[in-house]
């Protein structure tokens, strides 16, 4: 079966990486009580990380436009096709649309962004409070979203992997099996 190309393996793993950690910083950061410079220090580490998920979410769709991925093998149910189609455009809808919502959560709540402490981002919107009432909660739902479609891919996955051993997964994964080699 024909794996996935070695540029669309690095940034699929990269961002799966980006895309937990980044999460799991911002519960961390959020469960802090006050101001104090963990926080500020997560925070600005979080808003680092969502730039580089947005960046890595437009090369990785630029690389999926131009370079087609590989084919399901022929016994795979219409219907799975259908799933695994629209889980993953659904996922990458909240590649961009998570940290997007971040960026302007945080130019409403009266915050521009800066990446790394030297490169200020575009303030696109002045401080607004009721917006960034609003884009907090949408940011925040759109996280949980992300959350439960990132669990229901690696499922999938799992699946593919120990139930149908169809060799679905393996197209994705760093490491050639040792099946493959020979």
């Amino acid at each position: 079966m024909r794996r996935y190309s070695i540029p669309a393996i690095v940034l699929h793993w990269l961002m799966a990486i980006a895309i937990i950690g980044t999460f799991t910083l911002g519960l961390v950061m959020t469960d802090i009580q006050g101001i104090s410079m963990a926080k500020l220090r997560y925070t600005s580490w979080h808003k680092w990380a969502g730039v580089t998920i947005l960046a890595l979410a437009a090369l990785r769709l630029l690389w999926r436009l131009f370079n087609k991925p590989p084919a399901y093998p022929a016994g795979l149910p219409r219907w799975q096709h259908g799933a695994a189609h629209g889980l993953h455009l659904a996922l990458y809808v909240l590649m961009f649309a998570v940290p997007l919502s971040g960026y302007f959560f945080s130019l409403a709540a009266g915050y521009p962004v800066v990446y790394f402490s030297k490169f200020p981002l575009p303030v696109l919107i002045g401080p607004d409070p009721v917006l960034r009432e609003t884009l907090r909660g949408l940011h925040y739902w759109l996280n949980m979203l992300l959350a439960g479609l990132v669990a229901l891919h690696v499922l999938a996955a799992l699946k593919h992997l120990l139930i149908d051993r169809d060799g679905i997964m393996q197209r994705m994964l760093p490491i050639p099996t040792p099946k493959e080699k020979s």
